[in-house]
Parts: structure tokens; sequence; C-alpha cells
């Protein structure tokens, strides 16, 4: 346990903020499945839309500090290939 106040202070930040972190997580995990299930369906309009709810996502957990810019940037660019690549 901690003996310094701010690190008394910092374990109660954490333990305030790690399930909101955890939901954030979630929620961009829960938005790349949705976002790779319409692909795999073969649905461009689907996919679509769930790609600007993935964007949005990332972007937000970025600025979080929940993700790093470049693995953000990577897993947006993954999805956008993959939907540029599907048939019409």
């Amino acid at each position: 346990m901690a003996n310094i106040k701010s690190a008394k202070k910092d374990v109660k930040r954490t333990i305030k903020k790690t399930p909101k972190n955890h939901e954030y997580r979630a929620t961009v995990k829960n938005s790349i499945k949705n976002c790779e299930k319409a692909i795999l369906a073969n649905d461009k309009d689907l996919a679509e839309k769930n790609y600007n709810k993935v964007q949005k996502n990332i972007d937000n957990a970025t600025s979080k500090g929940l993700m790093k810019k470049n693995t953000a940037n990577r897993q947006k660019s993954r999805l956008s290939q993959k939907i540029k690549a599907m048939q019409k």
C-alpha cells in the first residue's frame, strides 16, 4: 500500500478510471468486430456505416490515451482497405 499522500490519491484515481477505460476499450473492440462482420457478409453500406463509428470510437480512445496514435491509424487503415476491396 502507498505511504505518500499523492500515491494514495493516484490509487484512488486509478480505481475510479479503470472501469471507464475498460468500457472505452470494449466499445472500440466491439465496433471493429461489427465492421468486420459486415465486411465478411459483403454488405458494403453497413460496413461503411460501421466504419464511421469505428473511426469515432478509435479517435476517442486515442484522445483519452488508451491507444497509441500509430495503432489507431493502422487499425483504421486496414479496415478502410478491406472496405475498398469489397465488391459493390
